[in-house]
C-alpha cells in the first residue's frame, strides 16, 4: 500500500496559479460588498459586475483556499438520495425545482466556459450511486421511482462500470465535472476586468445598518454599500441564528494513480462509510479520487484513520501506483437539506446570505450565485421560495433541529468533564493532543523541530471544548465546526476571535 503523503494538499490549488489580490487599508464606497472568495461570492461578483455593479469583492484569507479549493468538483444534480425525501417533505413541485436550480447552474457553467473560452478540463459524465448491500437496495428503488416521477434523465441499473459488485445503482444521465480553480480564475479576471475590486487578507467582522449597509473589517475599514451578499460558508455575520440551524462534517480525499484505465464516470455509494470516486486530468496522467468517510466537525476517530481508510479501499479497488495528494473538506447542512441562499432575515432585505451547499458547492454555489445576482438586481427568479432562508417545514426540520441542538449541548458538557492527564513535554515531535497546562485543560502541538504551540482549547464562539485534529493538524470544535490552527488563529467559523495562547514558559 502506498503511503500517505505529509502534506495536506488539494490538487486543484497546487496545479494552477492564481493572483495575488491587496489587503483593503482604506474606506470605500461601492454598489454591493460580497463576503467569501469561493465558489457562490465569486459567482455573484462576477454576474453583478457584469451588469455594471460596482462590486467590492472581501476574501479573510486567500481566494479559493477554503472549501471551494477542496472540493471533488461534481457539478451534479445527484446530491446523494435525496428525491424521495424531498418528495415525501416538500412536494413534487418544489423537488422538480430542485433539481431544475441544479440543472441550470450545472448549463450556466456549460455556457459560461463555451462564451469565456476557458480551459478547465470540463467534460460530461454520468453520476451514479450505488449500493453493494441488501439494506440499501430498497432506499436505491425509492429513488429512482422519485426520478420516473419527477421526470429526471436516468436509469436503474445491476451493475456499474468499476469493478465492484453492486446490488443496484441509480444513474443520472449528462452531469459533468471539471477543474473548478481554473474555471473560477477566468471569473475573477473578469470580476476585475469590469472595474470591481477584490481584496484579500481582509476579513469581515460586522454590519452596520442605516440609509445604506456598513461592513467593517478587522482592521476597522468601512466599505460602505446598498447590498451585502454574505458567501462566507459560514455567515461571518449571523442574524438569523444559522449556528443553530446547521451542522458541520468533515470528509475527506485522496488522489491517486492507477495502473487501469478509468472507465469513466462519477460515482457515490448509498452505504456507511461513503465512498466517491472520479478522475481528473492532471497533465498526461489520470488522477482518481478517492473521497469519503464523512464525520462530524471535531468527532469520530482520530483523522489519520480516514485517510488511511480511503487509501484502504483504494487499493481493494484499483492498482494504486501511487497516493500524490490527501484533503479534506467541510461541509454544512441545514435543518432540511436544502441551502438557505436569500434575505439573511426577513427584517433585512439587502443583507443576503447563501450557505449549507452539503457537499454539493459547485452546483448549489453556482445556483447561490445566480440567485443572490437576481434579487440584488430585482429580477425574478422562481427559485426564490425554494432556497428562502426564513422557511420552515415541521418535518424534517424540527425533528433535525433538536437533534443537532442536543448533540452540541452533549459535547458541551462532556468537554467540561473529560480527565486529562498528558502534559506539553509529553508529546512527541509532530503529535498533538489535549493537555494539562498549570492544572487546566490546554491543547499543545509538538513541532517537527521540538517546539511547543500551546492554546487554550475554548472555542471562541460558545465555549465548548475542542479536540484535536491529527489529519490535518488543527483544533476543531465538535458543537458548530470551528476550527483553529495550531497557534489559534481561525480557519473556520462561527468562530470570529482566535484562541489564546498559551506561552511556553508557562506550559508546565
Amino acid at each position: 500500500m502506498s503511503s500517505l503523503p505529509s502534506t495536506v494538499e488539494p490538487y486543484w490549488r497546487d496545479s494552477v496559479s492564481l493572483p495575488s489580490f491587496p489587503k483593503l487599508d482604506a474606506d470605500i464606497s461601492v454598489d454591493v460588498a460580497v463576503i467569501g472568495g469561493g465558489i457562490s461570492g465569486i459567482t455573484t461578483a462576477y454576474l453583478l459586475s457584469a451588469q455594471g455593479a460596482r462590486v467590492a469583492l472581501l476574501e479573510a484569507d486567500r481566494l479559493l483556499n477554503g472549501t471551494t479549493g477542496h472540493t471533488t468538483a461534481k457539478i451534479t444534480a445527484q446530491h446523494d438520495l435525496v428525491y424521495d425525501e424531498f418528495l415525501n417533505h416538500f412536494g413534487a413541485e418544489k423537488a422538480r425545482l430542485y433539481y431544475d436550480a441544479c440543472m441550470d447552474a450545472l448549463q450556466f457553467i456549460r455556457r459560461t466556459i463555451e462564451e469565456q473560452q476557458i480551459d478547465c478540463d470540463f467534460c460530461e459524465q454520468d453520476a451514479y450511486i450505488y449500493t453493494m448491500s441488501s439494506s440499501s437496495f430498497q432506499k436505491l428503488v425509492k429513488e429512482w421511482e422519485a426520478y420516473e416521477r419527477l421526470g429526471i434523465d436516468g436509469a436503474f441499473v445491476e451493475s456499474i462500470p468499476l469493478p465492484l459488485p453492486v446490488a443496484a445503482a441509480v444513474v443520472m444521465k449528462r452531469q459533468a465535472q471539471f477543474h473548478p480553480l481554473k474555471y473560477l480564475a477566468k471569473l475573477v479576471d473578469s470580476i476585475t476586468q469590469a472595474g470591481s475590486a477584490i481584496y484579500e487578507h481582509t476579513p469581515a467582522a460586522d454590519i452596520e445598518q442605516g440609509k445604506r449597509m456598513t461592513v467593517i473589517t478587522r482592521d476597522k475599514k468601512r466599505v460602505e454599500c446598498d447590498h451585502v451578499a454574505v458567501c462566507s460558508h459560514f455567515p461571518f455575520y449571523d442574524g438569523g441564528f444559522y449556528f443553530s440551524r446547521m451542522y458541520a462534517e468533515r470528509s475527506y480525499v485522496l488522489g491517486v494513480t492507477i495502473t487501469e484505465p478509468y472507465p469513466g464516470g462519477m460515482y457515490l455509494s448509498a452505504d456507511e462509510p461513503k465512498r466517491s470516486i472520479r478522475s481528473a486530468a492532471a497533465g498526461s496522467e489520470t488522477l482518481i479520487l478517492i473521497g469519503g468517510e464523512n464525520h462530524k466537525t471535531g468527532q469520530g476517530v482520530p483523522t489519520m484513520r480516514h485517510y488511511e481508510a480511503l487509501s484502504s479501499f483504494a487499493s481493494q479497488l484499483f492498482t494504486v501506483n501511487d497516493i500524490r495528494y490527501r484533503w479534506s473538506a467541510q461541509d454544512l447542512t441545514t435543518l432540511d437539506n436544502v441551502p438557505y441562499i436569500g434575505p439573511m432575515t426577513a427584517g433585512t432585505p439587502n443583507i443576503y446570505v447563501a450557505t449549507g451547499y452539503r457537499k454539493w458547492g459547485m452546483t448549489n454555489g453556482t445556483v447561490a450565485g445566480m440567485l443572490l445576482s437576481d434579487l440584488i438586481l430585482d429580477r425574478d427568479n422562481r427559485y426564490r421560495d425554494l432556497y428562502s432562508p426564513s422557511r420552515f417545514y415541521a418535518d424534517p426540520s424540527m425533528k433535525q433541529f433538536f437533534t443537532t441542538n442536543l448533540d452540541v449541548a452533549k459535547h458541551l458538557l462532556v468537554g467540561k468533564i473529560e480527565p486529562v492527564v498528558r502534559r506539553p513535554q509529553d508529546l512527541a515531535h509532530g503529535e498533538g493532543a489535549v493537555v494539562s497546562v498549570n492544572g487546566k485543560r490546554a491543547g499543545a502541538y509538538k513541532d517537527e523541530a521540538g517546539g511547543l504551540h500551546v492554546v487554550d482549547t475554548t472555542c471562541t464562539h460558545m465555549g465548548c471544548e475542542l479536540e484535536w485534529n491529527s489529519g490535518d493538524r488543527t483544533w476543531d470544535c465538535p458543537c458548530h465546526g470551528s476550527r483553529f490552527s495550531i497557534d489559534g488563529d481561525v480557519i473556520e467559523g462561527p468562530a470570529k476571535q482566535p484562541l489564546a495562547r498559551i506561552e511556553l514558559d508557562d506550559a508546565k
